[in-house]
């Protein structure tokens, strides 16, 4: 149970992965989840329980009223852009953003997350990786030794990276990917699900779901 001793939070998005962050606060049981700003849904409803504040237009209200913190509810599959956008709304109106780490999650003390960063359940966070703003590591995603991931870089459930990964901005990589040791990724890389990558990858290039990339004879 939240309690008002607890630093207040707000939830941008009440999506699927908005959903996800609701119950991930809740297993922290560090935040007062005071509610969800949607330009979508209207401000009778409840998401899980918890009430829909209003849109955006919400935030200054929110920020005179002391309120400092903020998730980003919106996952931004297949649209990072989006999620970016999400960001830099609230950063305009003085919102930070907390690093949230499910209970269940194996991080090496090591590692080092940036600010947004959030780790879903039963993922592992490797020795001495670095995971950039606003990254998404999902349910039991697994991001190994010396790994370097970007800005708003999305890694879906049961994705891994072997050690010494370098992954750019706005990269997603699809559920039970594989990325061999030692490859650089660029930006704007989308991977799709259950593919093999066994050598680096160029900025903006798509890899097709269950593919090996590069393709034999390549």
């Amino acid at each position: 149970m939240f309690t008002n001793s607890l630093p207040s939070i707000v939830l941008y998005g009440g999506g699927g992965h908005g959903k996800a962050l609701i119950d991930l606060l809740r297993a922290l049981g560090t935040f007062n989840l005071l509610g969800i700003v949607d330009d979508r849904l209207p401000d009778t409803e409840t998401v899980l329980g918890v009430p829909v504040l209003g849109t955006a237009a919400m935030l200054p209200q929110l920020r005179d009223q002391g309120i400092s913190l903020a998730v980003n509810g919106v996952g931004g599959i297949g649209n990072p852009d989006a999620r970016a956008a999400v960001f830099e709304r609230l950063e305009r109106h003085g919102f930070s953003f907390p690093v949230l780490v499910h209970p269940s999650v194996v991080m090496e003390p090591s590692a080092v997350l940036d600010p947004g960063v959030q780790v879903f359940p039963l993922a592992y966070v490797g020795t001495e990786s670095t995971v950039g703003f606003g990254t998404v590591i999902n349910i039991g995603a697994i991001v190994s030794h010396e790994c370097r991931l970007g800005r708003v870089v999305n890694l879906s459930p049961g994705a891994t990276l072997a050690g010494r990964v370098t992954v750019g901005d706005y990269t997603q990589i699809g559920m039970r990917a594989t990325v061999n040791q030692d490859l650089a990724i660029g930006e704007r890389v989308r991977i799709g699900n259950s593919a093999t990558v066994k050598s680096d990858v160029s900025d903006y290039t798509i890899i097709y779901a269950g593919t090996v990339y590069p393709p034999r004879g390549v």
